[in-house]
Formats: C-alpha cells, structure tokens, sequence
C-alpha cells in the first residue's frame, strides 16, 4: 500500500482539500484529486531523505515556551526600533553548530525566521557554520551564547 501511496493520511486530506476548494464532490472531482494527492505525497516522499528520529519529547514543552516568549519579545524590540529609531547595527553573525540532523535544522531555521530581527541566511554543511542576519546586533558572542543555549541545547535533546 505504501509503495502506491506512500502517505495515506496526507493523500486523504488533500484530496479533501481539493474536493472543499472546489465545493464539489462529483466523480471527475473526487478522482482528480485522488489522482493530484498521489502525485503530491510521491513527491513528498522524494523529498523526505531520511526517517525522523525523536531522542527525547521531555524538552519540547521547554522549547516552545522558550520560542514563544523570545517572538514576543522579539515583536516588543523591533517595535521599539520602528518607533523610536534606536537600534544597533544590522549585521551578519557566524554561529558553529553541533547539530547535524536534517530535522534539527529545519526546527532551527524556523525558529530563526520566525523570531522577529533575525533571518536564517545560510547554512554550510561541511563547516557547520549557520550564518544569521541580525537586525539590532551589540553583543555577537551574546548571540552565538543566545542560539546555542537556548534551541541547539534543546534540539539536541529532542533529535539526539
């Protein structure tokens, strides 16, 4: 089954998706969008390299309480920057990484993009060098400090 289909769940709600956007559920509908999520979750599945592999969830509450509170301080600074103009200079900081698991990564980077003032612009593999774009930098060790503590910790905790 899951060589036709490799992500049954997603091919269901899709095709559901497809047959609410549409606000039909006639045949020719109900087949066309069987036949688009085949190919989208066949897509997804080349695209998917390895399993994700989950050490621990103890430290994700800690996680998303801690990303949580940094947007909502990160939303209050840049606020004050827009409003009143005092910043410090926008600069890039190279951060070393431990972390090497796809998936770590890719929580990382969103937790970067989402953060209000700082962009996630690169990230080179063979060096493990993070480049990030901060919009009101003073401290750079602070940073480097700030990311490697506060989510590279966890998410080493949580991907292993």
């Amino acid at each position: 089954m899951r060589r036709w289909i490799p992500h049954p769940l997603l091919a269901l709600g899709l095709t559901l998706m497809w047959l609410l956007l549409n606000q039909s559920v006639s045949p020719g509908h109900i087949l066309l969008g069987a036949a688009l999520a085949v190919v989208a979750t066949h897509g997804l599945a080349a695209l998917r390299p390895e399993p994700v592999q989950i050490a621990s969830l103890r430290p994700v509450p800690r996680l998303l309480f801690t990303v949580a509170a940094d947007i909502v301080r990160s939303n209050i600074a840049v606020a004050r920057i827009i409003l009143f103009g005092k910043r410090g200079v926008s600069e890039f900081v190279r951060l070393p990484l431990e972390l090497g698991n796809i998936h770590a990564l890719t929580v990382l980077a969103l937790i970067i993009t989402a953060t209000p003032g700082t962009m996630w612009v690169q990230f080179n593999r063979a060096s493990g060098i993070l480049l990030v774009h901060v919009l009101d930098l003073k401290d750079e060790e602070e940073w480097i400090r700030l990311i490697k503590d506060r989510y590279e910790r966890l998410l080493l905790e949580i991907f292993g």
